[in-house]
C-alpha cells in the first residue's frame, strides 16, 4: 500500500509546503521540524531525562 518517498514526491512535496509558507518561513519551518524530532529521539532514549536532572542540580 504504501512505499517508501522517492525524489519526484519529495519535490511535489517541498513544492506544496513552498506554495503554503512562502520561502521566507521555510527554513524556520526546518528547523522546527529538525528540533522536533531530536527532542523526541532524546526522549525515546532517556537522553532527555539526564539532561533536566543536570539543569534541576545546578540550581
Amino acid at each position: 500500500m504504501f512505499r517508501s518517498f522517492g525524489v519526484p514526491e519529495l519535490l511535489i512535496i517541498l513544492l506544496i509546503l513552498l506554495l503554503i509558507f512562502g520561502a521566507s518561513r521555510l527554513p524556520q519551518l526546518g528547523r522546527a521540524i529538525g528540533r522536533t524530532i531530536r527532542e523526541f529521539r532524546e526522549g525515546l532514549s532517556g537522553k532527555g531525562e539526564e539532561k533536566k536532572e543536570g539543569e534541576e542540580e545546578k540550581e
